[in-house]
């Protein structure tokens, strides 16, 4: 009996040759066991910064510290064996300059293991990433509608809506690609733009809230599942109604227990 091929994790170059091929499929996942469930069905799974807002309850991402990225992404990781792991560097970690983008890049890859970093913004980051690449720490970029900019942007403000503002769209996008990024994350895009972006870069687009012609789709698990308690965005498709079946199963059980109806016969031991 032949021995079962190892599994392989995806790499960042089997990840950029995906380019205008078979869509790539993305989710976020914050936790081992999330991320195991993922794992069988994502190329890449993102530890989104998100998890600020969807595990501990804050407004924004901008509160996000490096350490909790540090934290989750090594459960991620931990968690899989197939799927690409992107940790997000969240705000202030940076931005300053090149030389601090590169010592907090390296120690999320150090002490997560993961295979890449994303990082917000556009022409404003084309140093940094170049920078970074040129050192061995792939990157994938994210442009549009970019969360740790919310305070400047007056909330999370679908862009492109007006068409004047295309074309710096697009140079972000192409600014991006020609300084290393690997993949890019267009996000709150309107749909004509975002598609228009995917034609014109060299690299795999991601949407979220953007394009069915992007080269791959991600969305945050959390939303798909229906395990946001508050309305989710117009983009999100729910596939799950999770929520509604953790209230059931938790009622439920707090009956039995009022009742004296659990532990029953066989949750104990004699």
């Amino acid at each position: 009996m032949s021995a079962q091929a190892p599994v392989r994790r995806m790499t960042v170059p089997q990840l950029a040759r995906r380019k205008g091929g078979e869509p790539i499929v993305s989710l976020t996942s914050y936790h081992a066991h999330t991320a195991a469930i993922v794992d069988r069905h994502a190329d890449f799974i993102l530890v989104g910064d998100s998890l600020g807002m969807v595990m501990h309850g804050m407004e924004t991402t901008v509160g996000v510290p490096l350490d909790l990225m540090i934290m989750h992404g090594r459960a991620v990781v931990r968690g899989t064996r197939r799927a690409l792991v992107v940790v997000d560097m969240p705000f202030g970690t940076y931005e300053e300059s090149p030389n601090v983008a590169f010592r907090n890049a390296a120690q999320i890859m150090k002490e997560t293991g993961c295979g890449a970093v994303k990082l917000e913004g556009g022409r404003r980051m084309a140093e940094t990433i170049r920078f970074l690449t040129e050192r061995g720490i792939p990157v994938m970029a994210h442009i549009g509608l970019t969360p740790q900019s919310s305070h400047v942007m007056g909330g999370f403000k679908t862009q492109g809506r007006d068409e004047e503002t295309w074309d710096m769209h697009s140079e972000d996008a192409r600014a991006v690609a020609e300084a290393g990024a690997f993949a890019l994350v267009l996000e709150g895009m309107v749909e004509p733009l975002a598609a228009r972006i995917t034609r014109e870069v060299a690299i795999p687009t991601i949407g979220i809230g953007a394009s069915a012609e992007c080269d791959g789709q991600i969305l945050v698990l959390e939303d798909m599942l229906g395990l946001n308690p508050s309305t989710p965005p117009k983009f999100v498709k729910v596939y799950g109604e999770l929520g509604e079946m953790i209230e059931r199963a938790v009622s439920d059980y707090a009956e039995e227990v009022k009742s004296r109806a659990f532990p029953g016969e066989d949750n104990v031991y004699r």
